[in-house]
C-alpha cells in the first residue's frame, strides 16, 4: 500500500479520525465529542449538522497532527453507528429532523401492534432481526408520518433516506452519491438478507417509498470521491462498514466459527458462520457480518 489511508469512525457519542502510514501505525488522529439530544423519556437524538461539522473537523485536525497534505491520502474508509435513521432533501442536502439515535424507543408501540397482528415472523424471516425499535425500518416511518410534508415530499421522489454512512458519503461527494454499504443496510429491517436487496413486501407493510433508499454496495467499494472543496484534494472513498461489522473485519474474524466482541456504547459478541444463515431459536439476530467481492459472509 502506497499513501496514507484515512478511516471515519463517526460513533454515538463523538467521531474520530484515523489517518494510518503504509505501515498501518496511525500518524494522526482527532476526536470530537457531540451533544446527545433527549426530547421525552426514552427518545434520542443527534443533529446532522452537528455529526457533519465533527467528522470534517476531526479530519482537519488529523491531517494537522500526521503533518501531511491532504493529496497525499490514497483512500478513505469510514464506519458508523449503525440503525441511526436521517431523511434530508436532496437538493439541498439538508435534513428534514434531527437523526435518531438506535438507541431512541419512540416507536415501541407501533412495533408492539406489528407484533399483535403477527407480522414479526415475517420481518425475523426475510431480516433476522426482531420487530424492534433499535432498527431503523420504523423510524423513518415514524419520521415520514411526523415531519409536516415529509411523506407527500417521499413520494415525489424529493428525499433520501440514510443510515449515518450514508449521510457522510453524501455531503462529503457533494450530493453525487447515495449508498450505503449490506452491513448498514441489513440492520435497517427493510433488508432481505437471503435476496441480498431492499424487500418490497417489508417496504409495503412500513409505508416506506422504495424512492427513499440508497444503492446497497459491498463493503470495499466504490462510493465515489471527496470533493476537492473540502479538504484540498479529491479522495476515493473505497470502504464502509457498520460499526460492529468493521471490528469484525479488523479482528480479522474471517472464519466460520470464530467470534469476536466489541466494547464501546454497547457491547456486541457476532460468531461468524460463514455461507450458512444460522437461525437463532432464542430470539437471537442472524445478519450479515461483511460482503467482500459480491460473497455475503453471516454471522449470529
Amino acid at each position: 500500500m502506497s499513501g496514507y489511508i484515512l478511516a471515519i469512525d463517526q460513533g454515538t457519542t463523538s467521531s474520530r479520525a484515523i489517518i494510518f502510514d503504509a505501515a498501518r501505525q496511525i500518524v494522526g488522529l482527532g476526536q470530537q465529542e457531540f451533544r446527545q439530544i433527549f426530547p421525552h423519556d426514552g427518545w434520542v437524538e443527534h443533529d446532522p449538522e452537528e455529526i457533519w461539522q465533527s467528522v470534517v473537523a476531526t479530519i482537519q485536525d488529523a491531517l494537522r497532527k500526521a503533518g501531511i497534505e491532504s493529496q497525499e491520502i490514497a483512500a478513505i474508509g469510514i464506519t458508523n453507528q449503525r440503525e441511526t435513521t436521517l431523511i434530508w432533501d436532496r437538493e439541498t442536502g439538508e435534513p428534514i429532523h434531527n437523526a435518531i439515535v438506535w438507541q431512541d424507543r419512540r416507536t415501541s408501540a407501533y412495533c408492539a401492534s406489528l407484533r399483535v397482528t403477527g407480522k414479526e415472523k415475517l420481518f425475523t424471516d426475510k431480516t433476522g432481526l426482531l420487530l424492534d425499535p433499535y432498527f431503523s425500518g420504523t423510524k423513518i416511518k415514524w419520521l415520514l408520518d411526523n415531519v409536516e410534508g415529509a411523506r407527500e415530499r417521499a413520494e415525489k421522489g424529493a428525499l433520501a433516506f440514510g443510515t449515518i454512512d450514508s449521510f457522510l458519503i453524501w455531503r462529503l461527494t457533494g450530493g453525487t452519491v447515495h449508498a450505503t454499504d449490506a452491513t448498514n443496510a441489513c440492520r435497517t429491517l427493510i433488508y432481505n438478507i437471503e435476496d441480498n436487496d431492499w424487500d418490497e413486501e417489508l417496504l409495503g407493510v412500513l409505508d416506506i417509498p422504495a424512492s427513499l433508499l440508497p444503492e446497497i454496495k459491498d463493503c470495499a467499494d466504490d462510493f465515489g470521491v471527496a470533493d476537492s472543496a473540502l479538504f484540498g484534494a479529491a479522495i476515493p472513498i473505497c470502504g464502509v462498514a457498520g460499526d460492529q461489522h468493521a471490528a469484525t473485519i479488523g479482528q480479522a474474524c474471517f472464519e466460520p466459527g470464530m467470534l469476536k466482541s466489541t466494547y464501546g456504547t454497547g457491547c456486541f459478541a457476532l460468531l461468524n458462520t460463514g455461507s450458512d444463515l444460522v437461525r437463532s431459536q432464542n430470539r437471537l439476530l442472524t445478519t450479515i457480518a461483511y460482503r467482500l467481492d459480491g460473497k455475503t459472509s453471516l454471522c449470529a
